[in-house]
């Protein structure tokens, strides 16, 4: 259908849908707090689930029976037709919501790799493991550009280069959409930029070196035909984004053209005033075409549906959200799809195939950063008596981290299907040994000729994750942590490994004192001070967050594929941190060691070929 014909559609549904049947198009819910009854009721223009929230027994079957009720009841029937529902969730990093999906490595371990190709299959095979449950929206990829590593979404962006990050973005937007599931970059604009790196805090700069630095990473986006934008949390210069006219009317809509969906983050309106009805004005006449309101959608569409009909919203305002949602459901497709329950995607049997997982561990490879090796302990061999040490070691909850099953990530990760790092280097090394208790204390160069040692962050996501060094806890105005800290991270008040977890650099030291030679694996959603642990270890390497597939990072030790990784962002020394530019830091951003040897290339992994295209 013609662009003409889209435009013809929607005027013809916008002359016949009531004002609050245009409301609820606006409206998303979260799927624990709507029935299908209530979809069909106020013609609710999506639904999503929030991170940890699925139905049933978590299984992709599960999944498409839901998305299939709650489609069902948008489209109505033959006397009373409705419009088809979008279903959004947070894919980040994999279907991460969804148990037995494939975990790739978060988005800085992709600013490591730097192969725009390599995100782009691994958005493919995101989507069509999200295809799998039946959805159609992710709310990925994130744009920021980390200027603090204190925030405690670092990991969730591409590192502090704009143009790397603009690459990486485009390539993950074209590929996904292109497998038929609808992109959302975020977070609109300024997030990476925050002081002191507080979540949701404060960006205050220029517009010219806002647009510079955080704004132009959404050009290659925008050009590769992102269906969606979410706008940030933060505010830019004393004013939050969620009601910024500038930011979002004058410059997304205006100036850069953008003309489809610009969603609220999750009650993203909810900071800009204590009266709600001020905060939904504010936000709806600053240009936010739909609202993520997961439990108070009932309390929106009231009260926006009162504000309209009192003059303080002009109906011009909303005709112009519910067009651009209309025309975006018209350019997906979404008119034209069948229920999730008839699609051909829905269920599919390579959900979570060794086929994925296969993309998944070469995404691992690629972003393993060496940081420091002596005495030539780098590739290792699997003859070599290996012990393998460090409290991550054996853990895919730490290895995953954050947006794994649930929010905050798993504790435990025992619910998570994949291959812990340990598990990976028992498959190269048969021989390998496990330290009992996890701390190296029977280490001994009669018995070990080298330790291996996981070590680094427990999982966190976002604002629970900030660093806020010393006694005084910086609190942003309208930030969601006022002060509070991640009841699993008690004691991130510093960017010093060793002040944060003590036990990582303790084991170090209990093996390196030994005189056997300590290879140290850093899992961790961002650089951190580790002075201390790269002088006692022989060799140190960078792993970031890498996923499911601990293969990964066995294969490049063992020496079967090169260490390629380079620093997305400058690593900090001494106190840290350091800005997104800094030349003083540690190690620069581009850094990262090779081994003087090109080692071979394993067949295994490299022969598996993923053919599958949904439809």
């Amino acid at each position: 259908m013609s662009e003409s014909s889209h435009e013809a559609r929607v005027e013809d549904w916008l002359a016949r849908l009531s004002l609050r049947r245009k409301v609820g198009q606006m409206t998303m819910a979260e799927r624990m707090h709507v029935t299908p009854e209530d979809v069909k009721a106020y013609a609710l223009g999506s639904v999503l689930s929030g991170g940890g929230s699925h139905p049933g027994g978590n299984t992709p079957a599960d999944w498409v029976r839901m998305n299939d009720e709650f489609w069902q009841a948008s489209v109505g029937d033959r006397d009373a037709p409705g419009i088809p529902m979008l279903f959004g969730i947070d894919a980040i990093h994999g279907h991460n919501n969804l148990k037995g999906a494939t975990i790739f490595p978060h988005n800085i371990g992709y600013g490591a790799a730097g192969d725009p190709e390599l995100v782009a299959r691994t958005a493919r095979i995101t989507a069509r493991e999200v295809l799998a449950s039946g959805v159609e929206w992710s709310f990925a990829p994130t744009l920021a550009v980390v200027q603090n590593p204190q925030w405690g979404r670092t990991y969730e962006s591409y590192g502090a280069d704009p143009a790397l990050i603009g690459e990486l973005g485009a390539a993950y937007v074209t590929a996904l959409q292109d497998e038929g599931v609808m992109g959302c970059v975020k977070h609109w604009v300024g997030d990476g930029g925050t002081r002191n790196g507080i979540d949701q805090g404060e960006t205050t700069l220029p517009f010219d070196e806002l647009e510079a630095l955080h704004i132009s990473p959404y050009y290659p986006a925008l050009d590769a035909g992102v269906l969606s934008v979410m706008v940030s949390f933060n505010s830019w210069n004393g004013r939050k984004c969620h009601g910024h006219y500038q930011l979002v009317t004058e410059v997304l809509k205006g100036k850069l053209g953008f003309g489809g969906i610009v969603l609220s983050d999750w009650d993203g309106i909810d900071y800009l005033h204590e009266d709600y009805s001020l905060a939904i004005r504010e936000a709806v006449n600053a240009g936010i075409d739909m609202f993520m309101v997961p439990e108070k959608w009932r309390d929106f569409i009231e009260d926006l549906v009162r504000q309209v009909e009192s003059g303080q919203v002009p109906m011009s305002r909303i005709d112009d959200a519910v067009r651009r949602i209309l025309l975006t459901k018209l350019r997906f497709g979404l008119f034209d799809m069948p229920g999730p329950a008839q699609r051909p995607g829905s269920n599919h049997p390579s959900f979570g195939s060794e086929a994925h997982r296969a993309v998944a561990r070469e995404a691992v490879r690629k972003s393993q950063v060496l940081l420091k090796q002596e005495a030539g302990v780098l590739p290792l061999s699997p003859s070599q008596r290996i012990l393998v040490a460090g409290k991550s070691a054996n853990h895919l909850g730490n290895q995953c981290g954050g947006w794994t099953l649930s929010w905050q990530g798993e504790a435990s990760g025992d619910s998570i299907d994949g291959t812990s790092i340990w598990q990976g280097i028992r498959q190269m090394a048969p021989g390998a040994v496990l330290s009992r208790d996890l701390s190296g204390a029977e280490a001994d160069p009669a018995q070990h000729d080298v330790a291996l040692v996981v070590i680094g962050e427990t999982p966190y996501a976002e604002g629970f994750g900030d660093i806020r060094p010393g006694d005084h806890l910086l609190v942003e105005t309208g930030s969601m942590i006022e002060g509070s800290m991640n009841p699993l991270e008690p004691y991130a008040r510093s960017m010093r490994l060793e002040e944060v977890h003590p036990e990582d650099l303790a084991c170090i030291r209990r093996i390196s004192d030994t005189g056997v030679p300590v290879v140290a694996l850093l899992v961790s959603g961002r650089p951190l001070v580790v002075d201390a642990e790269l002088e006692a270890s022989t060799a140190f390497v960078a792993c970031w967050l890498p996923g499911s597939e601990g293969l990964g990072l066995a294969q490049v030790l063992f020496g079967e594929y090169p260490f390629t990784g380079r620093l997305p962002m400058p690593w900090p020394g001494g106190d840290g941190p350091v800005s997104g530019d800094s030349a003083s830091a540690k190690f620069p951003a581009g850094y990262g060691l090779k081994l003087p040897d090109q080692p071979r290339k394993r067949l295994v992994d490299s022969a598996v070929s993923v053919g599958y295209k949904a439809g």
